[in-house]
């Protein structure tokens, strides 16, 4: 990277929890050999496969099926997403067309790579993609997703990175009857802002955007999503999960909004943290704009440490308290992961975060 980034600031109200001097570092840091082969975080299922190595589309470990490689212009004004632009990845599938599972790896060596990508779907068409990270470096990601009357999309991602810094922005547009479900998990040693802004245009749209985000040491992650309803009928969940050890912390935002038009609409906010150390840190802001009369929004948001009563009663049945603290937060990180509807990814999301459990605990 050279020059100087304009990057957003802690003055600004939507960025005050954002760690821009991590992903900063993370950009001017120097290459180094990759510690892990994209064969390595493929999984074990069907489908269509890409590779990108510091955001280069790899064709030797890639089968892209209907997916493009293809260049893309400059498409956001968020301060992060506009600057993924260039080559990058395009999945369009037309009126009821569906695919088998979309995997798409990418690995970092060092420094900055922006990758773009668009995903299109047709009335009632179907995909399901998978992205892992993993590496170090600054990995910034623009995702723009557009569902059409009665699409589904099911979307779920990995932040396994070792170091460095991951942000991601998702922009979408859902519209009459579709459906759009993201789930997150953070659970490498990088740094990361997951970055969302959900339309739901038309009646009855139905998007989702949560996960888990997993800290210690140092570190921090931080989600910021707002979902927009626009008309009537619509649904929301945004339901996220904190886990913070050591000094490390972790931020959610989530925010609903909901046009005066867009009656009888129901949207669900959960955020909830846990400290596993008194040192850590858990920042959640859930917040509801609702200009219309008729609709079921409610929001939660609690921080805490892992049940003593619990504990104590799963010691006194033979488990270690290392055993029973695992166990516990292990349920409470499942609710988010449960959301993923394929069997194969949601078990490879729970091994992810069952392996930085057994490190930090």
């Amino acid at each position: 990277m050279t020059g100087t980034l304009d990057l957003p600031t802690k003055r600004q109200e939507a960025w005050k929890w954002s760690d821009m001097a991590a992903l900063e570092a993370a950009a001017r840091s120097d290459h180094t050999a990759p510690d892990v082969v994209p064969s390595a975080l493929f999984l074990d299922i069907e489908g269509p496969r890409l590779a990108f190595i510091d955001g280069v589309f790899d064709p030797t470990h890639s089968r892209p099926g209907p997916v493009q490689v293809t260049a893309i212009g400059e498409a956001s004004e968020h301060p992060l997403g506009r600057l993924a632009a260039g080559e990058g990845w395009r999945l369009s599938l037309d009126k009821g067309a569906a695919t088998e599972t979309i995997q798409i790896v990418h690995i970092g060596t060092g420094a900055d790579n922006h990758v773009p990508a668009r995903i299109e779907l047709g009335e009632d068409a179907t995909a399901s993609v998978v992205e892992s990270y993993a590496g170090t470096g600054w990995a910034n990601r623009l995702t723009q997703i557009s569902l059409a009357r009665g699409a589904r999309l099911m979307r779920s991602v990995r932040l396994m990175q070792s170091a460095g810094f991951v942000s991601i922005r998702d922009e979408a547009n859902v519209a009459e009857a579709a459906s759009l479900v993201s789930v997150f998990l953070g659970a490498g040693g990088m740094g990361s802002r997951i970055d969302g802004a959900i339309r739901a245009s038309g009646t009855g749209a139905y998007a989702e955007m949560g996960g888990a985000l997993l800290t210690r040491g140092e570190q921090r992650q931080e989600a910021a999503v707002v979902v927009d309803h626009a008309e009537p009928e619509g649904s929301s969940r945004q339901i996220w999960r904190a886990v913070a050890a050591d000094t490390s912390v972790a931020s959610l935002a989530a925010r609903v909004e909901v046009k005066r038009h867009a009656q009888k609409t129901d949207g669900e906010q959960s955020l909830r943290g846990l400290l596993l150390d008194r040192t850590a840190q858990v920042n959640l802001k859930p917040e509801l704009e609702i200009f219309a009369d008729d609709v079921k929004c409610a929001h939660g948001a609690t921080v805490g440490e892992l049940d003593k009563r619990a504990l104590f009663y799963l010691e006194s049945r033979g488990l270690s308290k290392g055993r029973a603290r695992a166990l516990l937060t292990r349920a409470f990180v499942g609710d988010a992961m449960d959301r993923i509807g394929e069997e194969a990814v949601r078990e490879a999301f729970a091994e992810d975060a069952g392996r930085w459990l057994e490190a930090a605990l």
